[in-house]
C-alpha cells in the first residue's frame, strides 16, 4: 500500500524497515491488548478468590498470570520502541532520497520548459510537501497492525458470548466507517489551505529576505511584518481546523471505547473474570482504531502534498553528466546573419528592446523569442545541453551560492585549480580584492555573495564564465556599476583574454567602453521574432 502511493519506487532497505515496523506495530498492539485483557481477568479473579476465603486464595495460581503480565509489558515496550525506530528510519531514508531525486530533476530540468518556481515555492515543495508524505511511511504500517489487533480483540470479546462479539463487530464497523471517511472529507479544505498558506509564507520569507536592504532603506519593515503576520495567521487558522477535526476523532474513539465495554458487560454470559477480560479487550481493540483515525485525518494533507509534488515528479529523469562535454565551436545565427566562431558581436538597442532575452535564450535559460540558431539548427530544436556546451554566461544579475569564492568558481567546470582561478580573477579585475580577504579563495561569501558589492559579484560571475571554457562568451552589462578606471582595466584584460583563447563574444551594454570589444554591431530590432 505504501509503495503504491509513494511518488517513487522505494529502495529495498526502506521496504525492509517498513516490514519490521509493521511486525513491531502488530506485536505492540496485540501485546498491549492481551496485557490489558489478562490484567482485567487477573485482578477480577484474584478479588473473587480473596472474597471466597483462605482456601480459594491458597488454590489461586497467581505466579503464571503475574509472570505473563510482566512479560507482555516488556514485549509491548520493546515492540513500540522497535516500531518507532524502524518506521522513522524508513521515513528518513525514503524522504532524504526523494528530496535528492526531486532536487536533481529540478536542477537538471530544461530551463526553457521547466516550471518557473520561486525560491520559496521550491522550498515549500521540497521541504513542507515532502514532509507531509512522512505519514505514508511512519503511520501506515500501523494500519494493518491495527486490523490484526482488532481481530485478536474480537476473539477475546467472543469469550463473553456470541452476542457480545456481534455487538463488538457492529461497534467497530461504525467507528471505522465514521473515522475512515469523515476526517478525510472534513479536512480536505483546511489541508489544502494549510499547504497553500505554508507555500505562501515560505515564498514571502525568501523574497523578503532577498529584499531586506530595500525594506530597511524605504522603512517597509512594519508593512512587511504585517503581511507576514497575516499569512502566518492564515496558516494557524487552517492548522487549528485540522486540530479540531483530529480532536473530534479522538473524542469519538473515547465514546466508542465506553460503548463497546458497556455493551460487552450487559450481554456477557461468561464468568466475572472472563467478562472483565472481554471488556478490556473490547476497549483495547477500539483504541486500535486510533491508528486508522490518525492516518485518515492526515490523508488530505498527504494527498495535497502529493498533488503539489506532481509538478516536480513530471520532470524528466536526469541523463548523462551535469557538465556539458567540450564541443567544437559552432557559428551563431542572429536572424539571417551567421557569425563564425571567435566573432565579437555587440547586441545593441534601447532598454527593454529584448537584448537580455536574446542572450538568455542563447544561454539555454529561456525559450527563444527571436530567430536564433547554433550551427545549422534553430535554437528551439537543440537540447539545453547542446546549447550550454557552446555558451558561458555572465548575466546582468548573477546568482552566487553561499560558499567560498573557490566554490563559486568551481561551478564553471570540474578540475579547476588555483592558478586557473587566479588568471580568471585577474582578468575580471577581482584578484586583488579577493587576496585582501582573510582566507583568500577560501573566504566564505555568505548568501548570494553577501560580502561583495554588486560590481564585485558581477566580476566574480564573469570570472566563472571565463573558467567554463566554452566557445562563446555571453556578457550582459558586464561593467555596470564600475568606475571608469576599473572598467578600462577590465576591458583591456578581457580583450587580451579573448585574443589568447579565440573565444567568441556576444555582448550587450549601454556603455561605449565594453562595446569597443566587439567589431560588429547587430541591432536587436534587426533579429526577426519567431
Amino acid at each position: 500500500m505504501i509503495a503504491a502511493r509513494f511518488p517513487l519506487p522505494l529502495p529495498p532497505r526502506v521496504k525492509g524497515r517498513i516490514a519490521l515496523g509493521f511486525a513491531a506495530a502488530l506485536a505492540a498492539g496485540v501485546g498491549g491488548l492481551v496485557l490489558l485483557a489478562l490484567s482485567g481477568w487477573f485482578l477480577t479473579a484474584a478479588a473473587l478468590a480473596g472474597a471466597s476465603g483462605a482456601g480459594a486464595i491458597a488454590a489461586f495460581n497467581y505466579l503464571i498470570p503475574a509472570a505473563a503480565i510482566r512479560g507482555l509489558a516488556v514485549v509491548r515496550t520493546a515492540a513500540r520502541y522497535g516500531e518507532r525506530l524502524w518506521s522513522h528510519e524508513a521515513a528518513l531514508h525514503a524522504l532524504a532520497g526523494l528530496r535528492g531525486i526531486l532536487f536533481a530533476r529540478l536542477a537538471h530540468a530544461d530551463a526553457r520548459s521547466a516550471p518557473d518556481l520561486s525560491g520559496g515555492d521550491a522550498s515549500a515543495r521540497l521541504i513542507g510537501d515532502i514532509a507531509a508524505l512522512e505519514d505514508l511511511v511512519v503511520r501506515r504500517p500501523g494500519i494493518p497492525a491495527a486490523f490484526g489487533t482488532m481481530l485478536v480483540g474480537l476473539a477475546a470479546v467472543a469469550l463473553a458470548g456470541w452476542l457480545a462479539a456481534l455487538l463488538h463487530v457492529a461497534a467497530l464497523a461504525l467507528l471505522l466507517a465514521a473515522l475512515a471517511r469523515l476526517p478525510v472529507r472534513l479536512s480536505a479544505a483546511p489541508a489544502a489551505e494549510a499547504a497553500a498558506a505554508t507555500a505562501g509564507l515560505r515564498r514571502m520569507l525568501v523574497d523578503y529576505a532577498a529584499a531586506r536592504s530595500e525594506i530597511i532603506t524605504y522603512g517597509l519593515a512594519d508593512r512587511v511584518t504585517a503581511q507576514l503576520v497575516a499569512q502566518a495567521d492564515r496558516l494557524d487558522e487552517a492548522q487549528r481546523q485540522l486540530a479540531r477535526i483530529e480532536a473530534a476523532s479522538s473524542g469519538l474513539l473515547i465514546l466508542g471505547s465506553a460503548v463497546a465495554a458497556g455493551a460487552t458487560l450487559l450481554v456477557s454470559t461468561a464468568s466475572a473474570p472472563i467478562t472483565a477480560l472481554a471488556m478490556l479487550a473490547a476497549t483495547a481493540s477500539v483504541e486500535a482504531v486510533a491508528a486508522i483515525a490518525r492516518s485518515s485525518a492526515r490523508e488530505a494533507a498527504v494527498t495535497e502534498g502529493t498533488e503539489r509534488l506532481r509538478v516536480l515528479l513530471a520532470l524528466p529523469v536526469p541523463q548523462g553528466k551535469d557538465t556539458p562535454a567540450a564541443a567544437a565551436a559552432l557559428p551563431i545565427g542572429l536572424g539571417q546573419a551567421l557569425f563564425a566562431p571567435a566573432s565579437r558581436i555587440a547586441l545593441t538597442g534601447p532598454s527593454g528592446s529584448g537584448k537580455t532575452r536574446v542572450i538568455e535564450a542563447l544561454a539555454g535559460l529561456r525559450a527563444p523569442a527571436h530567430g536564433l540558431s547554433l550551427g545549422d539548427q534553430g535554437l528551439a530544436a537543440l537540447s539545453e545541453t547542446a546549447i550550454r556546451a557552446q555558451t558561458a554566461l555572465a548575466p546582468q544579475e548573477p546568482m552566487l551560492i553561499a560558499g567560498t569564492v573557490a566554490d563559486n568558481l568551481r561551478l564553471a567546470r570540474p578540475g579547476i585549480d588555483a592558478p586557473a582561478m587566479e588568471l580568471a580573477l585577474r582578468t575580471a579585475q577581482l584578484w586583488d580584492r579577493i587576496m585582501r580577504m582573510p582566507q583568500g579563495l577560501d573566504s566564505v561569501l555568505g548568501e548570494d555573495g553577501g560580502i561583495l558589492s554588486g560590481g564585485e559579484r558581477k566580476r566574480l560571475a564573469l570570472a566563472r564564465a571565463l573558467l567554463a571554457e566554452r566557445p562563446w562568451l555571453l556578457l550582459d552589462e558586464p561593467t555596470e556599476g564600475l568606475d571608469a578606471a576599473t572598467e578600462a582595466a577590465l576591458v583591456t584584460a578581457l580583450g587580451t583574454w579573448l585574443d589568447a583563447t579565440g573565444t567568441g563574444l556576444l555582448i550587450a551594454s549601454h556603455r561605449p567602453a565594453p562595446l569597443a570589444l566587439a567589431g560588429l554591431q547587430v541591432p536587436v530590432e534587426a533579429i526577426p521574432a519567431t
